[in-house]
Formats: structure tokens, C-alpha cells, sequence
């Protein structure tokens, strides 16, 4: 799963508003919100973030991996292969 905390954590740090990014950098409203809920964003709006913020991918998103739900209540299969 993609986390855009460090983007939040990175807009302090800078002292960077979504109001800036809206007005000054001419981000979508919806765009701020799509990123809020980690949800899906364009490659170019990642490197318009970090143009904005003169920062690396690394200090706007993250990659947390977590096994899916249903892969944490079944074991592996151990059965030798044919």
C-alpha cells in the first residue's frame, strides 16, 4: 500500500499549506483529497509535488507492505511439488 504521510510530514517541515499547493503550484482540491486518502495519483503529479517542494519521492510517499487479509489466516502451502 502507497502512504503519502511523509508528504504531510515534509509540508510541515516546510512550512508548505494545501493552500499553497493550490494557489501557488496549481494543484486540484481533488488532488489534495486523493492524496489525504492515499488513493490514486499520477506519476506527473508526483513530480510536480516534488518539483514544489524540492524533495525526493522519499519525503512524499512511503510503500508499507502488508500480506492481504486472507494470506494472514492461511499458512503456506508445504506439499512437494510434482
Amino acid at each position: 500500500m502507497i502512504s503519502y504521510d511523509p508528504l504531510w510530514k515534509t509540508m510541515k517541515k516546510k512550512n508548505v499549506t494545501t493552500y499553497t499547493l493550490i494557489e501557488k503550484y496549481g494543484f486540484y482540491k481533488a488532488t489534495i483529497q486523493r492524496l489525504r486518502h492515499n488513493r490514486n495519483v499520477t506519476t506527473r503529479t508526483l513530480d510536480d509535488l516534488c518539483a514544489a517542494l524540492r524533495c525526493p519521492i522519499s519525503d512524499v510517499l512511503e510503500i508499507r507492505l502488508e500480506p492481504p487479509a486472507d494470506e494472514e489466516e492461511t499458512p503456506p502451502s508445504t506439499s512437494p511439488k510434482k
